[in-house]
């Protein structure tokens, strides 16, 4: 299951997915840390299957994204809201981010 949540500002919306699975952790390796569960207001959203976050996804106006977890990592990367060369790991986490200038 993946946590979306569509961040609306004015000028376009950022999203946030994270692994239902990893919203508790704090993920540290080396110089990279990522702590979801300081964050995890960010990222909780609507709690989805895989399938139904492809449609949540679809109809944002996306200009940032914040992308954790093998299954959200799959899904953005399956939509084109990343690139594979773009995503990088944290203790064998998955994650990413992308941003469009407009």
């Amino acid at each position: 299951m993946i946590y979306v949540k569509v961040h609306s500002t004015e000028n376009g919306a950022i999203l946030a997915m994270c692994d239902s699975s990893l919203v508790d952790r704090v993920l540290v390796e080396g110089d990279v840390e990522i702590n979801i569960r300081d964050y995890a207001d960010f990222y909780k959203g609507q709690l989805l299957s895989k399938e139904s976050s492809r449609g949540a996804i679809k109809k944002a106006e996306i200009v940032s994204a914040n992308i954790i977890g093998e299954e959200s990592v799959g899904v953005a990367l399956d939509e084109q809201i990343i690139r594979r060369e773009n995503i990088r790991t944290v203790m064998k986490v998955p994650y990413a981010n992308a941003f469009r200038i407009k």
